[in-house]
C-alpha cells in the first residue's frame, strides 16, 4: 500500500502558500497593537481601559464577522471574501492614524473596522479553505502549517514595529502597515476553493440550517465552542496587556518585545507539533494537555522571582502552547460534521474564543484602572484554564453516522 502524497493536488500546495501569506500578515499585525498602547494613551487621550475596550471590540468584531465570511467562503469562496475582508482591515488601519481617530471614532477604527477585517483575514476562513484540499489523516498538519506561519508574522513583527516606532514614530509605522496588507491582498487572490466537481455531492450535501441545527444539537460542539472561550481570554491577555505588566513587575521594557517575538517563533513549534499529533493522536485529549499548560505556566510565571530568564522562559512556553489549539480544534469539526461548512463550523467556536478575547482585553484594563494592578485578571485566566482543561474531556470525537460512508 503506497503512502499518498502530502499535495494531491497543484491547487491544494497553492492554497496552503496563499493561506500562509495571508495569515502571516493579518495575525502579524494584530500582535502588534499592545506596542503602541502608551502612544495612544499619550497623543490620543484615551485611558489603559478604552484601549482595553477597544481591543475587546476588535476581538468581538473578529469574532461575530468570522462565522459570517466563513459562510461566504463556503458559497463563493475564501480569496474573494479574503480581499473584501481586507479592505476593512486596511480602512481602520488608514483612519487610525490619519484621523479623526479619538474618542468613538478611536473605537471605531481599532474596534470595529479592524476588528472586521480581521474576521476574514485571520486564520478561520484561511484554514477553513485549506482544510478541504485536505484528508483527515493529514488535514491536522496542514492547518498547523498555516497557523505557523501566522507565528511566522508573530514572530517579525514586534521587532519591525519596536524599529518602525523608534525610528518613524506611531503614525508613520501605521501607514507602512498599509504595504503588508497589499500583499496579503495580492495572495489572497489564490485561496482557491475546492473546485465543485470535486466536492463529494450525496446525501451528506446540508442547507446552512441543516448545518447550524445539527451542530448546535451535537453536545461535543457546544463544549468545544467553550474551551476556545478559554483559549482567547489567555491569548488576549497576554498579548493587549503584557508590556504593561512587565512594567508592573519591574522587568526591563525590552522584555515586553522579547515575549511576544519568542511567542511568536515557538507558537511555530507548537502549531506544527499539535497538528501532527492531531492526526496520531486524540484531539480531545491534546486540548486538555493544553490548556492545563496553560495554566501551570502562568502559576509559575507570577510566583518565580522578576529576572530576565523568567521572562524569556514565559515568552518559549507560553509561544509554544499559543495556537497549537487551532489544528485538534478545527480537527475535531472537520472530523465530526465534515467539511461542506468548515469555515462557518469553525468561525461559530471562534466567535466564543473572541467573546473570550474581549474580556481577556478589557477585564486586563479594568483590574489594572480599578486596584493598580494585573494580578486579578492573571488569577481569573489560571482558573480558566483548568476550567478547559476538564471540559473537553467528555467531547465525543466520533463522525456523524451520515458521514459514515465517505
Amino acid at each position: 500500500m503506497t503512502e499518498e502524497k502530502f499535495f494531491q493536488t497543484k491547487i491544494a500546495l497553492i492554497t496552503l502558500l496563499s493561506a500562509c501569506g495571508i495569515v502571516a500578515v493579518s495575525m502579524g499585525l494584530r500582535q502588534t497593537f499592545g506596542l503602541f498602547s502608551d502612544f495612544f494613551v499619550e497623543d490620543l487621550q484615551c485611558t489603559i481601559t478604552q484601549f482595553g475596550l477597544a481591543i475587546g471590540i476588535q476581538m468581538l468584531m473578529w469574532g461575530m464577522f468570522a462565522p459570517i465570511f466563513g459562510a461566504m467562503a463556503d458559497k463563493i469562496g475564501g480569496n474573494k471574501v479574503t480581499i473584501i475582508a481586507f479592505v476593512f482591515f486596511a480602512l481602520g488601519i488608514y483612519l487610525l492614524y490619519s484621523g479623526p481617530n479619538t474618542g468613538i471614532f478611536f473605537q471605531i477604527n481599532l474596534g470595529l473596522l479592524i476588528g472586521i477585517g480581521l474576521g476574514g483575514t485571520a486564520i478561520s476562513v484561511q484554514i477553513g479553505e485549506v482544510g478541504k484540499h485536505f484528508p483527515n489523516k493529514t488535514r491536522g498538519l496542514a492547518i498547523g502549517i498555516v497557523v505557523a506561519m501566522a507565528s511566522i508574522g508573530y514572530f517579525f513583527s514586534p521587532m519591525y514595529t519596536k524599529y518602525a516606532l523608534t525610528a518613524f514614530g506611531w503614525e508613520k509605522t501605521l501607514q507602512h502597515f498599509l504595504y503588508f496588507i497589499i500583499f496579503g491582498m495580492i495572495a489572497g487572490i489564490f485561496l482557491f476553493p475546492v473546485k465543485k466537481t470535486d466536492k463529494k455531492k450525496s446525501l451528506n450535501s446540508q442547507s446552512i440550517g441543516d448545518a447550524l441545527k445539527e451542530a448546535f444539537n451535537h453536545k461535543g460542539f457546544i463544549l468545544l465552542t467553550l474551551g476556545f472561550f478559554v483559549c482567547g481570554f489567555n491569548i488576549t491577555l497576554v498579548s493587549a496587556h503584557i508590556p504593561g505588566y512587565i512594567q508592573e513587575r519591574g522587568f526591563e521594557t525590552w522584555t515586553a518585545f522579547a515575549i511576544l517575538s519568542l511567542i511568536g517563533l515557538f507558537n511555530v513549534f507548537g502549531t506544527l507539533s499539535f497538528g501532527y499529533l492531531s492526526g496520531k493522536y486524540s484531539k480531545k485529549i491534546l486540548l486538555s494537555i493544553l490548556y492545563f499548560s496553560r495554566g501551570v505556566v502562568l502559576i509559575l510565571f507570577l510566583i518565580l522571582p522578576t529576572s530576565t530568564y523568567v521572562a524569556i522562559g514565559f515568552g518559549i512556553l507560553y509561544g509554544f502552547l499559543w495556537l497549537a489549539t487551532i489544528p485538534p480544534t478545527n480537527g475535531i469539526i472537520s472530523q465530526v460534521f465534515g467539511t461542506q461548512y468548515l469555515a462557518m463550523l469553525y468561525g461559530l467556536v471562534f466567535f466564543s474564543h473572541q467573546v473570550g478575547s474581549f474580556f481577556g482585553a478589557y477585564l486586563g484594563g479594568y483590574f489594572y484602572d480599578q486596584y493598580g494592578t494585573y494580578d486579578y485578571a492573571w488569577y481569573l485566566s489560571i482558573a480558566l484554564s483548568f476550567f478547559a482543561t476538564l471540559v473537553h474531556l467528555p467531547i465525543d470525537e466520533r463522525p456523524l453516522p451520515r458521514l459514515a460512508s465517505v
